[in-house]
């Protein structure tokens, strides 16, 4: 076991390293930049060349590179270029906590509605249960995420005016951000769980147990709910990532002060730190994830085997 999570931990960094460098390069090979004076028109010239010299931008772009590993390699993000004094690690302890707290309840919210639906459409397939449940999934997978916060904002908010709009000041402002987050993974979670507990209600040992009288609810919690658990977790893994780091558009629109919010300024601002900071704390959580969730096969499914 520890072996394996080395070997994991190992093809992590790797992949953490080529996400740096990619999006390094990348960024800065778009036209212009942070203080590019096409985006800067009221500045003189002269005052946006000595603050690019500033924050090293006239510099190679290998140099820069190489002084934005080193720095990384010390933890440090770097320091927002439009936002004075105000450094990467401090615009993410700012606006992480905020991010979790909603994406906790989006994913607490996606796991117990997605996996009872799944449940619920398998045990009733072809019944009205299934195709309600089918309808809910085929607009959460079909319609985008801002469609569905646009609708929810006019509904709730213009037309009955029951639920605010913006900020995170009550328990009211986290419903429909928690649900417009919590709604396509709903979708997704329902269409993996039904497909899976289909495949395995038909296995021979869900008979066997049915043959020797065991109560049907009994057949499904015990039995084919955990064995049909694999897809969910697999799909956990990059979501919980995604959830608990906030989903941008979502944030933006109902103006939730968490991670988003920088991450859509930011690449407007072309802002490079903040941009390739936020690209690796998200990269990073989502290998860990993924790290978790291949430990986790081998506690759920017995019958997968970890080289050690």
């Amino acid at each position: 076991m520890t072996r394996y999570i080395a070997k994991r931990l190992g093809v992590g960094v790797i992949s953490l390293f080529i996400l740096v460098t990619v999006t390094f390069f990348l960024l800065h090979a778009i036209p212009g930049g942070p203080f590019s004076p096409e985006d800067n028109r009221n500045v003189p010239p002269k005052i946006l060349e000595k603050i690019s010299d500033q924050y090293g931008l006239n510099d190679p772009v290998p140099e820069q590179y190489a002084r934005y590993l080193s720095n990384l390699l010390h933890g440090d993000f770097g320091t927002s270029f439009k936002k004075q004094d105000t450094t990467v690690n401090e615009l993410i302890s700012q606006g992480f906590p905020v991010s979790a707290r909603v994406g906790a309840w989006g994913i607490f919210i996606s796991l117990a509605a997605g996996i009872l639906l799944g449940i619920i459409a398998a045990v009733k397939r072809g019944k009205v249960p299934d195709m309600i449940a089918m309808v809910i999934a085929t607009i959460g997978v079909s319609v985008p995420s801002f469609v569905i916060c646009v609708l929810m904002m006019y509904v709730f908010c213009e037309k009955l005016k029951i639920l605010p709009s913006y900020g995170l000041t009550s328990w009211k402002h986290y419903i429909l951000p928690v649900f417009c987050m919590a709604f396509s993974q709903i979708a997704y979670i329902t269409r993996l769980m039904r497909s899976s507990m289909l495949e395995t209600m038909r296995q021979d040992y869900i008979r066997t147990e049915r043959a020797k009288g065991t109560p049907e609810y009994l057949v499904i919690g015990r039995y084919a709910m955990k064995n049909s658990l694999l897809p969910i977790i697999t799909y956990v893994g990059p979501m919980v990532a995604a959830l608990l780091t906030g989903t941008f558009i979502i944030e933006k629109l109902f103006s939730v002060p968490g991670l988003g919010r920088y991450f859509v300024t930011a690449i407007g601002d072309r802002d490079y730190s903040v941009t390739l900071g936020l690209t690796i704390f998200v990269g990073s959580l989502i290998i860990l994830c993924n790290l978790i969730v291949d430990i986790l096969y081998a506690v759920i499914d017995p019958r997968i085997k970890i080289d050690k």
